[in-house]
């Protein structure tokens, strides 16, 4: 039997809506004046705060999450274990612009915290842990309020965050 698609790209195209893969990244930094994880504010719709990430493009998502981190902080990352992200998240609902699903890595961060001009971030700045626990129930501040704060608090979780 004969495929009415050429191609793959042709059958995707015509008939896929998602999820389509994304790369966000937690990054451990200290600015000089308080240790945190790093979050941006996004220049583009949808707005708000965010953790780092984009759509993956064609390379290995744990290289996509370094681009990634580069182009919105400005910093160098070293990613814990590529073979062991912190999570993966689908949502459909998470992004209003198409059904994306996220692989969310972990890393210390390393250089200058400046986003670059031209990419999504208008400014990236270190939240302490604290600063991010207090964040999380805020939901109209974030850009994409489903993964991210899951992730985040994945992530909280995972240190010990708020065990006594």
């Amino acid at each position: 039997m004969v495929s009415k698609y050429g191609t793959l790209k042709e059958y995707l195209k015509e008939n896929y809506e998602g999820p389509f893969s994304a790369t966000d990244i937690i990054i451990r930094y200290n600015d000089g004046n308080k240790d945190g994880i790093v979050l941006i504010g996004r220049k583009h719709e949808p707005l708000g705060i965010a953790v780092p990430g984009g759509i993956a493009e064609r390379m290995h998502l744990h290289e996509n999450a370094v681009k990634e981190a580069k182009e919105e902080t400005g910093l160098d990352v070293v990613i814990d274990d590529i073979y062991r992200p912190l999570c993966v998240l689908s949502n459909p609902k998470q992004d209003p612009r198409a059904f994306i699903s996220a692989t969310v890595y972990t890393a210390q961060g390393y250089g200058t915290l400046k986003p670059h001009k031209d990419e999504d971030a208008i400014w990236a700045r270190v939240f302490t842990l604290d600063e991010i626990a207090e964040l999380l129930p805020q939901e109209k501040k974030w850009a994409f309020p489903i993964h991210h704060r899951q992730a985040l608090q994945l992530y909280l979780e995972s240190v010990g965050y708020g065990r006594k």
